[in-house]
């Protein structure tokens, strides 16, 4: 391998991702009330500490500070989430001071020259509406659409780029199967429910948006893997390498894509729990398929690493990245039986995600090729980072982090969206995950993936040092010194 300097395609865009819940704060301010996350983070046991997302990272108050700190990076793109909760309280009456916050955050994004990029679904649900069901009711996917085109009315002369659900698979299979996400359900029934009433949504506000505006561009994020067996000749191996990739990436992927879900993955949920299945068909109504399947423009790819899996244990339990809990979890995947992780030997960060960017170069080969190519639709990855123990230590009286592990990890997986990229993929764009250290979900404030430090006793940001390579990367339009990859 030569060392070499890389640039990047003139139309790639370079940006950054948060979601509402885990940076606003301001829970009971301007008239928002609870979402499923404000009624789990007091369920005992569910948040590591106890933790809550009553503050956050305050962005509410301090969101103009921080949309200068994205000027300072370089950022042409933010990808943020606007709060169901914040703009509907229980799912109801339209709230304008709400809405209101978002329009500030918009503008303040525009004078800045950065592209807002809004997610409208990042796992708030108003905690209303799952007391009537949540995503197990068609209800939900109704009162989505209502919501979505109550943010267009407000935000839709100035917003292009709209994604309609962030990760899907974890707001139904983690939150309804596993029990590991709000709101905590541990049913195989209900996580085949919340998923197709999730899609639902997700089509019917395509739909809606498009007949509005043809001119948006719009699309999904789901997060994505590339399982691998232990033993490709192995029928015992390929078997658990094709039910993790039917439960995690085909299940959303075929209906979006092909207006079907996987029939191989219905038939081996079916093996393990045909009521739940017979309850999911009955809710899949004529018609709901190709609303799904509505022509979208870009879906986002989130990639943090990919699964060794084989047919038997191995000789040492590695252990998973799941959260820390001392309430009862159950597998998101419901036809789990028979699967075993292994171990790469690869790095791991401290969440115990394997460091395997190679495999981010193959899940976008493969989803253009399969999938997203042969429509037409451009891929981005929407996030992808790491969570390191960061020290910050004093610099001459400046605080600074030294996150060598992080600032190899971001130049490492831009790399292989540029091997992507020369393999043919239609790759436009890069958000790191995350903009700040923030609330991870059932992990409290214990992981931080941001590339800005925030001390939540003063909410002093500070840019890591990995910030600064980013927005050296981005000055520059290229990595160099990268060692481009030999081809075989």
């Amino acid at each position: 391998m030569n060392a070499s300097t890389r640039h990047f395609p003139p139309n790639f865009r370079f940006g950054a991702a948060t979601a509402a819940f885990q940076i606003e704060g301001a829970a009971a301010e301007d008239g928002r009330r609870a979402s499923i996350w404000d009624a789990f983070c007091r369920v005992p046991g569910a948040v590591l500490g106890g933790d809550t997302g009553d503050v956050a990272c305050d962005h509410y108050h301090r969101y103009r500070d921080d949309v200068a700190v994205m000027k300072d990076l370089g950022l042409q793109s933010y990808r943020f989430s606007t709060s169901w909760a914040r703009v509907r309280p229980d799912g109801g009456a339209l709230n304008h001071a709400g809405v209101d916050f978002y329009a500030r955050l918009v503008d303040e994004l525009l004078d800045a020259g950065i592209q807002p990029w809004l997610t409208l679904y990042h796992w708030d649900l108003p905690q209303a509406l799952q007391e009537r069901g949540g995503w197990t009711v068609r209800e939900t996917a109704d009162r989505f659409t209502e919501y979505a085109l109550d943010m267009h009315d407000a935000l839709g002369d100035r917003v292009a780029v709209w994604t309609t659900l962030n990760e899907p698979w974890c707001s139904s299979f983690l939150s309804y199967t596993a029990g590991v996400h709000a709101p905590g359900r541990t049913s195989v029934a209900e996580g085949l429910l919340a998923a197709h009433h999730l899609l639902l949504g997700h089509g019917q506000v395509v739909r809606e948006l498009r007949a509005r505006d043809a001119a948006l561009n719009l699309g999904l994020t789901l997060n994505l893997t590339v399982a691998d067996p232990v033993d490709a000749a192995d029928p015992a191996d390929a078997d658990a390498a094709r039910r993790i990739d039917g439960q995690f990436n085909r299940w959303f992927l075929d209906p979006v894509f092909r207006a079907e879900y996987p029939a191989d993955i219905v038939a081996d949920i079916r093996a393990v729990d045909a009521d739940a299945v017979g309850r999911f068909e009955a809710a899949v109504q004529p018609g709901d398929l190709p609303a799904i399947a509505a022509p979208i423009d870009t879906l986002g790819v989130n990639y943090y690493h990919g699964e060794l899996v084989g047919g038997r244990p191995p000789a040492r339990q590695i252990g998973g990245g799941e959260a820390p809990t001392s309430r009862p979890t159950a597998s998101p995947y419901p036809a789990h039986h028979g699967i075993f992780w292994h171990d790469r030997g690869l790095p791991r960060t401290p969440m115990n995600w394997e460091v395997q960017p190679e495999g981010l170069t193959r899940l976008l080969v493969r989803v253009s090729a399969e999938y997203a190519a042969p429509v037409g639709v451009a891929l981005y990855v929407t996030e992808n980072g790491a969570a390191y123990d960061d020290e910050p230590a004093g610099d001459d009286g400046e605080l600074r982090i030294r996150d060598l592990d992080r600032t190899e990890y971001v130049r490492d997986h831009l790399a292989a969206v540029l091997d992507a990229a020369d393999a043919g993929v239609d790759v436009r764009g890069y958000f790191y995950w995350s903009l700040l250290d923030n609330f991870e979900w059932a992990w409290g404030y214990r992981k931080g993936f941001g590339i800005v430090h925030v001390d939540y006793d003063t909410q002093v940001r500070t840019i890591k040092d990995s910030g600064r390579e980013y927005a050296r990367i981005i000055a520059a339009r290229s990595l160099a010194g990268v060692c481009a990859p030999a081809r075989g």
